[in-house]
């Protein structure tokens, strides 16, 4: 499974950009596709998700302003950033996982794309 992460840029405060992530190796159109965000110095957190038939979750701090939306034709996905702000500025992954087996024998199979940094200048 690789995950293709590209899109990032440097921006001023107000300005959009568009990122992708590629997949290949699965099923695309299976698989729930998340973006995940790191700031320089803090954790990890979750920006938005999609399940496999389209529905979407977005993190409070960029409802209204991100918008995620998947192709299965082409296994990419997509997070269109609009009226970034400078605490935006992050390294920006495309996550999935698997789960295989059941019960207590099912295991779960992490899968991220390489980042791609977005930085929001004042």
């Amino acid at each position: 499974v690789q995950l293709q992460a590209s899109g990032g840029g440097l921006v001023q405060t107000g300005w959009s950009l568009r990122l992708s992530c590629v997949a290949s190796g699965i099923t695309f159109s299976n698989y729930v596709m998340r973006w995940y965000r790191q700031a320089p110095g803090k954790q990890r957190e979750l920006v938005a998700d999609i399940s496999s038939g389209g529905s979407a979750n977005y993190a409070d701090s960029v409802k209204g302003r991100f918008t995620i939306s998947r192709d299965n034709a082409k296994n990419t996905v997509y997070l269109q950033m609009n009226s970034l702000k400078p605490e935006d500025t992050a390294v920006y992954y495309c996550f999935t996982d698997s789960v295989v087996g059941k019960g207590w024998n099912a295991r779960t199979y992490d899968y991220w794309g390489q980042g791609t940094l977005v930085t929001v200048s004042s």
